[in-house]
């Protein structure tokens, strides 16, 4: 996580830095940034809060603190390795078309398949995208989608799909294979690579 919000305390822009946690890791959180943190000497604000069972309720919560700003840029705290450079990329993005999220384009042949494991459909690799975060909108899009979700009484797997539902079109901006996202433990080995390169430059 202090390698995340680092990153985004280095763009200029950000203002408030909101991390929604699970109720039982919510005053580490907030150690970890209010005690002895490499992270805590300056701004922005860095405000932990309790999250929901979902992602959608944490980031729901999460939007009651974001105050008079004109983007919001959502991230995985588990993709550590995000680059200044796309985070201002998505953003300058999102200004200009009101949505924009980072993805990579898909290496591998990409296959639908049913309950039974039987190929149903070969979808065109050229056009699939993998997303990452951030993902970044213009926040008064990001409020009608949820608003739009509750309605619906629906849970998405990311913002990017509200905005989507809500009938938004969203940009894709080419991103870095390194913001991969930390979810297997083997993916903390190439998670030590890439800090192992990073502090070598």
């Amino acid at each position: 996580m202090e390698y995340t919000v680092e990153a985004f305390k280095k763009v200029e822009q950000v203002q408030r830095i909101i991390i929604p946690t699970s109720g039982p890791e919510l005053e580490s959180a907030r150690a970890l940034f209010r005690d002895g943190s490499s992270v805590n000497d300056s701004k922005p604000e860095i405000l932990c809060i309790e999250g929901g069972s979902e992602r959608q309720h944490s980031i729901s919560n999460a939007m009651q603190f974001v105050g008079d700003v004109d983007l919001v840029a959502i991230h995985d705290a588990v993709r550590p390795f995000i680059m200044v450079k796309d985070i201002l990329e998505c953003c300058e993005a999102a200004q200009n078309t009101g949505a924009a999220i980072l993805a990579v384009k898909a290496r591998d042949t990409v296959k639908m398949a049913d309950g039974s494991g039987n190929i149903t459909e070969t979808l065109e690799r050229d056009k699939v995208w993998l997303a990452q975060t951030p993902q970044v909108f213009k926040k008064n899009i990001l409020l009608q989608a949820y608003r739009e979700a509750v309605k619906l009484k629906k849970v998405f797997t990311d913002d990017a799909s509200l905005v989507e539902q809500a009938g938004f079109p969203v940009k894709v901006i080419p991103g870095d294979d390194r913001n991969f996202k930390i979810t297997y433990p083997d993916d903390i080995y190439r998670a030590k690579t890439i800090i192992e390169d990073l502090w070598q430059k």
